[in-house]
């Protein structure tokens, strides 16, 4: 998920906004400090929603998928899933653009898990293995959920705790905007994959960044079989979700972590909604394949 994308408040309302403050002294750390320090900020707020959210309420961390002309989608939800319908569809727009049947799929930055397990019943890969390096959401995933070839593992992106070339696919949806060295996932992707095993991307980037995206695939030995734009049908999904988005901050969240947490989620109102629906904000989805070298 994003976070931190919010404008100042008016100095009247002295509120005080604790992941605000942090980020904000990031950026003026000594540059050699900063990629540690954003990442522990970063991994702070993932443990705290997943502390917040002890239970099964809130097993999809994205902003979901849903075309204007066609937002609903024929897919497998389990029982009382239908409210998760529009994050799962981001994760069946992402994973069907490849045969997932009978391959070995690890999804990195798996969060509460509830991508993973949708892959895993909606598209019978072998196996399905989620990494994430906030410990809360990994021991939340192995109890929660009970599937055959399913498991959840703690890890860094930038240092996969993996053995090399021992997936098919690797599936990253809305995590990469969160890591110091996106080449440094790139590379530890390459380790892992099979040759000619696919990369299927999905995540937003500011605009002056998104053209950059297709040079660093390709620097990193992937070539690029699809590019999309999706903004506008992740707007969409946004605003059909606002009202649970809103009542999930009401009931889990302090309320001094309140404003903080409709950043992250995305809702009306919030900067990165804005900034997504006027552009300034692009969500992207790829499809690669690592070539040999």
């Amino acid at each position: 998920m994003a976070t931190g994308l919010q404008e100042k408040s008016p100095r009247r309302q002295r509120r005080i906004r604790p992941f605000t403050v942090l980020l904000a002294a990031v950026s003026r750390v000594a540059p050699i400090l900063k990629p540690r320090l954003q990442k522990s900020l970063i991994k702070a707020g993932y443990q705290l929603v997943s502390a917040r959210n002890r239970g099964g309420d809130s097993t999809f961390m994205n902003y979901g998928y849903a075309p204007p002309d066609h937002p609903r989608f024929d897919i497998r939800l389990p029982e009382g899933g239908e409210i998760y319908r529009n994050s799962a569809q981001l994760y069946y727009h992402v994973a069907s653009a490849v045969d997932l049947g009978g391959k070995d799929v690890l999804e990195v930055g798996s969060g509460r898990g509830g991508g993973s397990a949708f892959i895993k019943r909606q598209f019978l890969p072998r196996s399905v293995t989620g990494v994430d390096f906030a410990s809360k959401a990994v021991s939340f995933c192995n109890g929660h959920y009970h599937i055959d070839g399913l498991s959840f593992m703690k890890g860094d992106a930038e240092n996969l705790p993996c053995t090399a070339q021992s997936f098919d696919v690797v599936i990253n949806v809305e995590s990469s905007h969160c890591y110091p060295s996106f080449p440094r996932f790139l590379k530890q992707v390459r380790v892992v994959l099979r040759p000619r095993g696919y990369l299927l991307f999905a995540d937003l980037r500011r605009q002056q960044d998104a053209i950059l995206l297709r040079d660093q695939f390709r620097e990193a030995g992937f070539q690029v079989l699809e590019e999309e734009r999706i903004t506008a049908d992740v707007v969409h999904a946004l605003e059909l979700d606002d009202a649970r988005s809103l009542s999930l901050i009401r009931q889990s969240i302090p309320p001094l972590l309140r404003n903080v947490s409709r950043e992250f989620l995305g809702v009306k109102g919030s900067r990165v909604h804005e900034d997504l629906r006027t552009g300034a904000l692009e969500y992207l989805r790829f499809v690669l394949r690592k070539e040999d070298r």
